[in-house]
């Protein structure tokens, strides 16, 4: 039973097999994925594009737009824009995560102009380095139009997030996750995004990303106000075990549901719903119902600037 009518996610890359990165996409297959995922809990959602090739950006944006606004497809309101997850990241190992460095840039205020056009202006939300040259000048311009700012994929020290948030950046993408396997024991992103009080930290609650321990302590040190879920969601969400090769990476989906590749030695997306993982964050007794709902729904959209809801 799910805790409210429906879950607001930020971070989706595909479902039922359908990649919303993929040079492959189809306008049906997005049509479908959409219909399906929105029968899962979840009430509204940004489709996710990964660290891409440039004409994957043109081609898929292009498509999902049109998807957008047809009418026929009312989803109007609940597909809510996008959040476009790099390419302006890390290309360090670990920090660079599922992504493929090879697509990886510099933050370029030209091409992030390029994408939004080709986005028809509907980005709500950019995950982007904060260690990166220039990344403080790419937040102002896309905080300057609407966009909500993420740090990710990031080895960001505490004047990192001190400058980017003097820039407009207000969230960490998937605090926890897209870094190296091995940090320092103290001086890490973790910490450092755990106690800076600028930002709102997204989190992935599948029980896989994050260990119950650690799950927790980002609850408490963020509180239900400065928390978020969100699914990561990859292509493989929604379907059997088995190998799959999704969001340029050959893959494993275990019966446990945790999706890895095991030559990078990372995980490739989730394969939860966020009824899923509210369903866990919920079994760990560390929220209210009442706070539940923030970090699920309310949260979210305040994130991205939706308000009154």
């Amino acid at each position: 039973m799910s805790l409210v009518s429906g879950f607001i996610d930020l971070q989706v890359n595909g479902f039922l097999g359908v990649d919303f990165s993929s040079p492959d996409l189809t306008e049906a297959d997005f049509v479908r994925a959409c219909r399906a995922l929105l029968t899962q809990g979840t009430t509204a959602f940004l489709p996710t594009v990964i660290t891409s090739a440039l004409d994957v950006y043109e081609r898929n944006l292009s498509l999902m737009v049109r998807v957008m606004t047809d009418a026929s497809n009312a989803f109007q309101g609940r597909i809510l824009g996008f959040h476009i997850e790099g390419p302006f990241i890390s290309r360090e190992p670990g920090a660079v995560g599922a992504h493929n460095p090879a697509y990886v840039r510099t933050p370029d205020i030209a091409l992030l102009e390029k994408i939004l056009t080709w986005a028809d202006h509907r980005v709500r939300l950019l995950t982007v380095a904060a260690e990166l040259p220039g990344a403080d000048e790419l937040a102002r311009f896309a905080v300057a139009r609407g966009i909500t700012v993420s740090i990710g994929h990031s080895l960001f020290t505490t004047a990192d997030l001190d400058r980017l948030a003097d820039a407009g950046a207000t969230a960490l993408t998937h605090l926890g996750n897209g870094l190296p396997n091995l940090l320092p024991r103290h001086d890490n992103p973790l910490w450092v995004g755990l106690a800076h009080d600028a930002y709102t930290a997204m989190v992935i609650a599948d029980g896989h990303h994050l260990p119950a321990p650690v799950l927790k302590t980002a609850v408490r040190a963020k509180g239900a106000d400065k928390l978020i879920v969100v699914s990561d969601a990859s292509p493989v969400a929604g379907l059997p075990p088995g190998r799959y090769h999704v969001l340029d990476n050959d893959a494993i989906l275990e019966p446990s549901g945790r999706f890895h590749n095991p030559e990078k030695q990372c995980l490739v997306g989730s394969s939860a719903t966020m009824a899923q993982c509210m369903a866990h964050l919920a079994g760990l007794n560390t929220l209210s119902r009442e706070e539940l709902t923030k970090v699920g729904v309310s949260n979210p959209l305040r994130l991205i600037g939706i308000r009154g809801a």
